[in-house]
């Protein structure tokens, strides 16, 4: 049997995993940082890349090495290992990630083309959000299919109608960027890195890596290397796509001020932007835009977690979990995104630095040995730090906690948590260096 895959299949797989990445907060954040960053958009969308491009390309390769996301968790323990995936998986899952994508791309994508009497009426983000999670059940029955449906068929639609949003921005800017304000007058390179962070998309490599991975598999491939050489250049695909996107918006918001003016979030700031070129047709151009990759994202994360509590619970189909959280994900969704915003954030704050301290880990795992300890301490210092994080992005201050976090490096850029990932990385090297005790 050929283990070799073509170089067409490979560009599929990437176009489908750019699919899956881009979701709408990939579209509404840039411009939004572009507006805010003014003159110095170019240092803030390299932090930006950092996190919503780098980051994520790793996590891509680190589950291509070591096959899914349990098995790079269970490093630290077992008891780890499944505590975490299965947070993580409901995190991203359907207690917020898939949820808020049909919410939305109903938002955007049909809010604007409604009268005001009717957008108070929750009937309406009840229909749509019954036929949007019915077709990502029925896309995500047959993930062997995700290919052909996406990478095929649904990105280069996506693609082209990015194409023709951004291109007018190039070819006849709304105006020159203005001056930065808040943290990008001082330090845009930290600010484009956290503002990265809420692309969450770090986190989803962890979860896409399995619909990579099976993507592959599905093509009759079985090699290990194979399998991995193929993740790895479909994860540079999306990785320059997403680039792509993420500099294109970010250059639309820098250049919009002096033509639609300030604006509050980057919605706004699309939206106006897309009518000022197209008019009308530029609403529908987002609206599908924003459809296509709410809808995609929607597939990718409904498939990457029916597979894995499929494999938890074995009792339980993969199709039956397909159901179970479609259903589940269309209730949540007419809870409103704000509620569900408030509720969920504090979590992805907490288990967010604990992934990327996983991903580069797992990047070092032969050089220490793989060593439990290294990663135990290290996460256990990042847990802590990033636990004070959670509970402050839910409100909940204790002061003691607070001020001698004030103390910590980095504390002042957002990212506490990296100078103790790396102390307890150290510690638990020599410790096992010491006690001469590392794993095979």
């Amino acid at each position: 049997m050929n283990q070799q895959i073509s170089g067409k299949q490979t560009i599929a797989i990437g176009l489908m995993l750019f699919a899956l990445f881009l979701g709408a907060g990939n579209i509404i954040f840039p411009p939004f940082l572009g507006q805010q960053a003014g003159t110095n958009l170019w240092i803030a969308v390299f932090g930006f890349l950092v996190t919503g491009v780098g980051l994520p390309l790793l996590g891509v390769v680190a589950i291509a090495k070591s096959g899914n996301l349990q098995t790079l968790a269970n490093r630290v323990s077992p008891l780890f290992g499944l505590v975490f995936s299965i947070v993580l998986y409901l995190a991203i899952g359907p207690l917020f990630g898939i949820p808020r994508t049909g919410i939305v791309a109903y938002e955007i994508g049909v809010t604007p083309f409604l009268a005001a009497e009717t957008i108070k009426s929750p009937l309406p983000l009840f229909i749509y959000t019954v036929i949007f999670f019915l077709i990502t059940a029925w896309l995500s029955l047959n993930p062997a299919k995700l290919v052909d449906r996406i990478g095929k068929v649904i990105t280069p639609l996506m693609i082209a109608v990015l194409i023709i949003l951004v291109a007018k921005s190039f070819i006849s800017p709304m105006g020159e960027p203005g001056q930065p304000s808040g943290e990008y007058v001082t330090q845009p390179f930290f600010k484009g890195f956290i503002e990265g962070y809420l692309t969450m998309d770090t986190i989803a490599s962890l979860v896409f890596g399995i619909v990579v991975i099976s993507s592959i598999k599905g093509m009759g491939i079985t090699n290990e290397k194979s399998i991995t050489k193929a993740c790895i250049t479909a994860g540079l695909i999306a990785a320059l796509g997403l680039a792509f996107v993420y500099i294109s918006l970010t250059y639309i918001g820098a250049t919009s001020m002096d033509a639609i003016g300030a604006m509050d979030n980057g919605g706004a700031i699309i939206s106006a932007s897309a009518k000022y070129f197209y008019g009308t047709f530029g609403t529908i151009i987002l609206g599908l835009t924003i459809t296509f990759a709410c809808l995609t994202t929607s597939i990718g994360l409904v498939s990457s977690c029916a597979k894995y509590f499929s494999e938890v619970m074995p009792s339980v189909s993969y199709k039956t979990f397909v159901l179970v959280l479609s259903v589940f994900s269309m209730i949540v969704a007419n809870i409103g995104l704000t509620q569900l915003i408030s509720v969920s954030l504090p979590v992805l704050v907490f288990v967010y630095p604990l992934a990327i301290v996983l991903i580069i880990l797992s990047f070092f795992h032969d050089s220490f040995g793989g060593a439990p300890l290294v990663y135990k301490l290290a996460l256990v210092l990042t847990g802590i730090v990033s636990l004070i994080d959670g509970l402050a992005a839910a409100n909940i201050h204790i002061p003691l906690l607070d001020s001698l976090y004030k103390y910590l490096p980095l504390s002042s850029q957002g990212i506490g948590w990296v100078v103790p990932a790396i102390v307890g990385a150290l510690i638990g090297l020599v410790i096992s260096n010491i006690n001469g005790k590392k794993a095979n």
